[in-house]
């Protein structure tokens, strides 16, 4: 079993050994004292059975990675256009981007300058109005915009400015209990785990009250990140309040807390309808006295029938189930009080107040280590799909979900689908059933008794079925998209590959927003992909009523992805200003241009993918280390095989850009005199050295000479 120093402990004494046991036990040997051994999840609750998660960085993908001829752009120089194409210069030898203006004036923009476009988007269904080259016309509407951002910035620091001033209640620094705690939890906590969890610790240990947004995908961590949270401040004498959307999901997190913190002194309690009437009176009363430290509940949490002795944190989880209206009531609950919201998919109000730099924001974009991406699949309604994918779920010892979001209907739908698969034994599940049946219902399904569970979206939030692995959405054109990105997050939280069907009608046409929507959802198949999800959201229904519809007209004439840099700029800026530290304008980085005057590109023959060649170009134009062009060439010979002399050309040419910029950057502190004979020493090293043969390749060791060089100069 195990070893110890001694054989046995002495009589009134613990001793620990290290082993494997699933379970403890009780030695009473005749005429002896019993002997009992204790495993740590008997002790502690759960079981320290950890394993490693490997980190796996989110591919958010560029943001040119959905450019095609026919969209529009915006340069930041030369306002919008519509993207034609890429064109090679075989004089030169290299690779243009061509974009069309108004009047049909074309502009070639050099793919080292790749990282000055974006693409435009907006929320107006009319597309943009096309600018104007060799006019005023897009510096005045930039300097339109830039005016409306430094008033909206103002308004929105006001709007802020009140938690900034207002003393929250500090908790203390980290305990031994919460120690015990962390060190229970039973897998290895992810690096943006870590990350996340030290961010809302520092708030709560800050003298002001937290108002923090944990962006993090279905499955990621985000309960464990709350759960220390309440444990913290439950330890500074303070109670929490947890609001979800549904009742399933508040009964689950009262399972979590109450396993994770059974070893603790914590009283947990859920409000919802689930409980009778005499139930909720009593958790009231308790509330009220202090003697419930985490309350876990749905809106019956914001009714005026109760109230917290002493609440010091709210959690949301789910945010964007929850209008702003119930947040509000919450914050009023206590005026100092920390909010900490969490969810996969933010709605646009918030995500844009955080992107803003209004709002403090926590990313969490590490996947589990075994999970996979979920194949999904937009097909149009079939029972013979249905059948199918049903039967093979099954065959592997899995369950399903079906989504009808008509509890009107959804009786009539389970009935058919009973006769469908007979070999399926069939389970209903929605809000508006009574609370014992839904509670039964959801039960036996989370038992397996139960291969189909026919619902509604009350499934959406939280649940975690690691055995369901198929879902299958009825009408998916009625729903929105961070609906069913919620939905499909429902499913593949285990090891096994998920299928997500969402099926639309059939000879019926479907809405342009909707087929934009499935469309998203199609191509947001990787693992992380709800921020992505959240930002398509944002430009589809667009930034919401942030301080008034007025925003639309700036967020139309220069596209969403520069408003919100303006925004962001102007926002530091007034925060600067406020701090006393003055404007936040600095001196502009000098530009290094270099021209080697040899073929330097990316041939299209090696990467033919227009996106895939422009996400590396923009790589490149964005480095700021030697390693990170190294990283480039490593990546290209991983997935295109040998690289060839025009791709070497451009990354030796992107070294010498490099070097040349940080030498400039070493040299700032002294006047421009001794800075320009170095920067013209470089492009000259460069120029001369290109070797007669056509091109510099690996082998060579002009970068060296010239790095050596830099580094005598300064």
């Amino acid at each position: 079993v195990a070893k110890s120093a001694s054989p046995e402990p002495d009589p009134g004494t613990v001793t620990f050994v290290q082993g494997q046991l699933r379970e403890g036990f009780i030695m009473s040997p005749v005429g002896e004292s019993p002997l009992a051994l204790l495993t740590d999840r008997e002790v502690f609750g759960v079981s320290k059975e950890r394993r490693r998660v490997r980190r796996r960085p989110l591919r958010r993908g560029a943001k040119l990675s959905d450019l095609k001829p026919g969209v529009f752009v915006v340069h930041i120089e030369h306002g919008v256009g519509r993207f034609l194409g890429a064109e090679a210069s075989e004089g030169e030898g290299r690779e243009y981007l061509l974009i069309e203006y108004a009047d049909d004036d074309r502009l070639y923009v050099p793919t080292e300058h790749v990282d000055r476009l974006t693409l435009y988007r907006s929320a107006a269904d009319k597309p943009p109005r096309l600018t104007r080259l060799g006019t005023q016309e897009w510096t005045r509407a930039k300097a339109r915009v830039r005016r409306a951002t430094e008033q909206v910035a103002a308004e929105l620091i006001a709007l802020y400015a009140t938690r900034e001033v207002v003393q929250g209640l500090q908790t203390g620094p980290d305990t031994p209990w919460q120690d015990r705690l962390e060190a229970s939890f039973p897998y290895e906590e992810t690096p943006d785990q870590l990350t996340a969890i030290a961010d809302v610790k520092a708030d709560l240990e800050a003298p002001r009250p937290m108002d923090r947004l944990v962006c993090g995908d279905v499955g990621y961590g985000k309960t464990e990140v709350a759960l220390r949270a309440a444990f913290k401040v439950v330890e500074s004498g303070r109670q929490v309040a947890i609001l979800v959307p549904t009742t399933v999901l508040a009964q689950q997190h009262y399972e979590t807390f109450s396993e994770r913190l059974s070893a603790f002194p914590v009283r947990v309690d859920v409000l919802s309808r689930f409980r009778s009437d005499e139930e909720q009176r009593d958790i009231a009363t308790a509330l009220a006295s202090g003697e419930i430290d985490i309350c876990i509940g749905t809106h019956r949490i914001l009714q005026r029938d109760i109230s917290f002795k002493n609440l010091g944190l709210v959690v949301i989880d789910e945010e964007q189930r929850f209008g702003v209206i119930h947040k509000e009531r919450l914050k009023r609950l206590r005026a100092e009080v920390d909010v900490l919201a969490m969810s996969a998919t933010p709605i646009p109000r918030t995500l844009h107040l955080s992107l803003s730099g209004v709002r403090d924001m926590s990313m969490m974009e590490t996947p589990p280590e075994e999970r996979l991406p979920i194949k999904t699949y937009i097909s149009e309604e079939s029972n013979d799909l249905v059948r199918e994918a049903v039967l093979r779920e099954m065959d592997r010892g899995g369950q399903v979900y079906f989504l009808h979001n008509r509890v009107r209907s959804i009786d009539r739908v389970a009935e058919s689908l009973r006769k469908l698969v007979p070999e399926a034994t069939v389970g209903i599940g929605h809000g508006r059933m009574d609370e014992e049946t839904l509670e039964k219902s959801m039960a036996d399904f989370g038992r397996g008794d139960t291969d189909v569970l026919v619902c509604t979206t009350i499934i959406e939030s939280g649940l975690d079925l690691p055995n369901v692995n198929t879902l299958i959405v009825d009408r998916a054109d009625r729903l929105g998209l961070a609906q069913m990105y919620q939905l499909r997050g429902r499913i593949g939280r285990g090891s096994r590959r998920a299928y997500a069907y969402f099926l639309i009608p059939r000879d019926r046409r479907i809405t342009e927003s909707a087929q934009k929507r499935l469309e998203t959802i199609l191509a947001a198949t990787e693992l992380g992909a709800g921020f992505r999800i959240a930002m398509k959201d944002l430009e589809i229904r667009g930034a919401g009523n942030i301080l008034g519809a007025q925003q639309s007209g700036y967020i139309h004439a220069v596209g969403f992805d520069l408003y919100s840099q303006l925004l962001t700029q102007a926002v530091e800026e007034v925060k600067a200003q406020g701090d006393g530290t003055g404007p936040t304008t600095q001196e502009e980085r000098p530009e290094v241009s270099v021209s080697l005057r040899i073929p330097a590109r990316i041939p299209p023959d090696y990467v033919e993918d227009l996106p895939t060649r422009l996400a590396l170009y923009r790589r490149l134009s964005k480095a700021r280390e030697v390693e990170e062009v190294e990283q480039v060439q490593e990546d290209l010979r991983d997935r295109f095989g040998r690289v060839p002399t025009e791709a070497h050309n451009l990354l030796y040419g992107v070294r010498v850009r490099v070097l040349a910029q940080q030498a400039g950057d070493r040299a700032a502190g002294r006047d421009r005199a001794s800075r320009v004979p170095l920067l013209l020493m470089s492009r000259k090293v460069a120029a001369d050295l290109a070797p007669e043969r056509g091109g510099v390749t690996e082998e060579d060791e002009v970068g060296e000479g010239l790095q050596d060089a830099l580094e005598a100069r300064q």
